[in-house]
């Protein structure tokens, strides 16, 4: 064999050996990056469940908060209506 040849085929098995280790790295960082994703997503969705709860939570004080001030004016009316009489 040629030196030339022996130099192609010792440069084309250490390329590869190295675009292997390199596939075996992009595939391990890609599954990372699913993991990551996935977490990112979850939290997510948790924290759309909280700001679900915490609007449901202002809705309701907000209609507790209502019917108190129609409770207060039709006690106001109740009483003007009661100092018009006397």
């Amino acid at each position: 064999m040629d030196p030339i040849q022996v130099t192609i085929v010792v440069v084309s098995i250490a390329l590869t050996i190295t675009l292997v280790i390199i596939g075996i790295q992009v595939s391990l960082i890609l599954k990372e990056l699913r993991i990551s994703v996935q977490k990112t997503n979850k939290m997510l969705d948790d924290t759309g469940k909280i700001t679900e709860t915490v609007s449901q939570g202002v809705t309701n004080l907000s209609g507790i908060m209502g019917g108190i001030k129609a409770g207060i004016q039709a006690i106001q009316i109740f009483k003007g209506k009661g100092h018009n009489h006397e």
